[in-house]
C-alpha cells in the first residue's frame, strides 16, 4: 500500500504535469525575501521512529513524518514483511505524511527459507539498510537485503561483525550488501561496534537492543555520545512503546539550505529567511547551523555539524576569509565520495579549494557558473542550487536526486513568498519552470 506522492505547496495540492528535467538552471535572486519556510520532517528521526513503531506493542501514529525515497523504502520493506501501515497526507507540509503503524512487539514477521529468502530492497538508504539488518535478526527465517550499486559499496562490516558476536548468522561475500540474514529471535548476549565508518551501526543495534536483550558497547568517534547515537538513545527513551502518537520535528539538515540562502543574499548578520518550528530538542546536530553564520574560521564534521557541513562548504567561497572544514572522512563513504565531489564541483565554479587528508580549506573569491554533477547525491544538488541563488549560471544535473530526502526542495525555491523564495528555475533550454513542474518524483 503506497499512496501516490503528489506535490503540495503549503495546504494546496498541485497536479504534476511533468518530471523534473535532466538539467536545470537556478537564476540568482537580487535579495532574500523575508519569509518563514517549512521543511519536511527529519529523515533520521522518521526512519528510527518507523523501526520503533514496528517494535511497539500497539498502534503508533507518526505525525510530521518525512515522505521521501528513503522513508518510502523503509515503509515498503515493513509492509512487505507484513506490517499494517496506513499513510495519510499532511496538509501542513507537502513532503510529510501522518503514518499509522500497527506495532507487533516481539512478533517480528517470519522470513523465507534458505532456498527462497524473503527479498527486501533498500535502494541507497543507509538508515534502512543498517536498521533493517539488525531488526531482521529478531525475526525467524531467512531474509535477503539488497540495494542499488552504491549501497552495495557502502560499509556494513562493523555492524555485521557485531551481530555475529551476538550469535546471528549473516552471509555476505564482502561484508557489504547484499546480505542474507538468518533470523533467530532475541539472542541476549553482548557485542561491541565500531562507528568510525557510520554511527548508523550503533543506532541499528540500539533500536533492537530492548527486544533482543543485547548489551551494546560502542567504540570510536565519541562512542555513545556521538550526536546521531545520542539521538537514537533519546528517541528510545521517549517513544510510546505501548502505542500512542509521536511528533517528528523538521529536518535540520534540510533547513540549512534556506538559512544559508538568506545569509548569502543579505547584509552581514541578517537572516531574513527563517525556518518554521526550528528544532530545539538537541537531537539533531545540524540544528546548530544558523548559529554558525557567518561561517567561523574552522568547522568540524565530528563536533560542530553533521550533513549540513556540506551546505557550509558550498557557500564558503562567498565568505570574507579562509574557512577550514575538518574531520570529513565519513563524508567519503556516504551517497557519493562527498569530499572529492565538493572539491571538484566547487573548483568548476572557480573556487580556490584545497583537499588535504580529511580537511578542505576554502579561500574567498569570485565564482562563475558551471554545470554541476550531482553524483546521484541529493545533498550535492541542494548545496549547489543554494549557491546558484547568488552565483549566475549554476546548472544542476539530475536535480531529481533530491527525491531521496526532500522531493519538494525545488518547489520551495521557486514558489512565491511566503511559501517559498520566489526564485526562477529554468530547464536546459532556458524555459522557466513552474513550481508544479519541480516536484522530484
Amino acid at each position: 500500500m503506497r499512496p501516490s506522492a503528489r506535490a503540495m505547496i503549503g495546504v494546496r495540492r498541485m497536479q504534476i504535469e511533468m518530471p523534473l528535467p535532466d538539467l536545470i538552471e537556478i537564476v540568482p535572486l537580487s535579495a532574500a525575501p523575508e519569509v518563514e519556510i517549512t521543511v519536511p520532517g527529519s529523515k533520521s528521526i522518521t526512519n528510527r521512529a518507523l523501526i520503533l513503531a514496528a517494535l511497539a506493542e500497539g498502534e503508533v501514529t507518526l505525525e510530521g513524518a518525512l515522505w521521501s525515497e528513503d522513508t518510502q523504502v523503509m515503509v515498503e520493506a515493513l509492509q512487505k514483511l507484513g506490517y499494517s501501515i496506513e499513510v495519510q497526507p499532511d496538509h501542513g507540509e507537502a513532503a510529510n505524511r501522518t503514518i499509522h503503524v500497527a506495532g507487533l512487539g516481539q512478533a517480528i514477521p517470519s522470513g523465507g527459507t534458505e532456498e527462497k529468502p524473503l527479498e527486501l530492497f533498500v535502494g541507497n538508504a543507509g538508515t534502512a539498510a543498517r536498521f533493517l539488518t539488525a531488526f531482521l535478526c529478531l525475526g525467524r527465517g531467512v531474509y535477503r537485503l539488497s540495494g542499488v550499486l552504491r549501497m552495495h559499496e557502502r560499509p556494513q562490516a562493523a555492524l555485521l561483525q557485531a551481530l555475529r558476536e551476538l550469535g546471528y548468522r549473516i552471509d555476505s561475500e564482502n561484508d557489504r550488501l547484499p546480505v542474507t540474514i538468518n533470523g533467530q529471535g532475541p539472542s541476549g548476549g553482548s557485542c561491541r561496534v565500531d562507528i568510525a565508518m557510520s554511527t548508523q551501526f550503533a543506532s541499528a543495534l540500539l533500536l533492537g537492543a530492548g527486544i533482543g536483550r543485547w548489551q551494546v558497547g560502542i567504540d570510536g568517534e565519541q562512542g555513545a555520545a556521538s550526536p546521531y547515537v545520542a539521538m537514537t538513545s533519546s528517541l528510545i527513551d521517549v517513544f510510546p512503546s505501548r502505542g500512542g502518537s509521536f511528533a517528528i520535528e523538521p529536518d535540520a539538515s534540510g533547513g540549512s539550505y534556506f538559512w544559508a540562502a538568506g545569509h548569502i543574499l543579505s547584509e552581514a548578520g541578517s537572516l531574513p529567511v527563517q525556518v518554521a518550528r526550528w528544532p530545539s530538542s538537541g537531537w539533531q546536530i545540524d540544528a546548530a547551523f544558523p548559529g554558525r553564520l557567518p561561517l567561523p574560521p574552522s568547522t568540524s564534521r565530528q563536533d560542530n555539524l553533521g550533513d549540513s557541513i556540506m551546505t557550509a562548504i558550498a557557500i564558503a567561497p562567498l565568505a570574507r576569509r579562509q574557512t577550514e572544514f575538518t574531520e570529513l572522512g565519513r563524508l567519503r563513504v556516504q551517497e557519493c565520495e562527498r569530499v572529492v565531489a565538493m572539491r571538484t564541483e566547487l573548483a568548476k565554479c572557480g573556487a580556490a579549494i584545497d583537499e588535504s587528508g580529511d580537511t578542505l580549506t576554502v579561500q574567498p573569491g569570485a565564482l562563475h557558473g558551471a554545470e554541476v554533477d550531482t553524483y546521484e547525491d541529493h545533498r550535492m544538488a541542494m548545496c549547489f542550487a543554494t549557491l546558484g541563488l547568488k552565483v549566475p549560471g549554476i546548472r544542476i544535473k539530475n536535480p531529481a536526486c533530491v527525491r531521496k530526502t526532500f522531493p519538494t526542495f525545488f518547489q520551495k525555491l521557486a514558489a512565491p513568498a511566503p511559501l517559498g523564495l520566489g526564485a526562477t528555475v529554468r530547464d536546459g533550454n532556458g524555459n522557466e519552470l513552474k513550481p508544479e513542474q519541480l516536484f522530484a518524483d
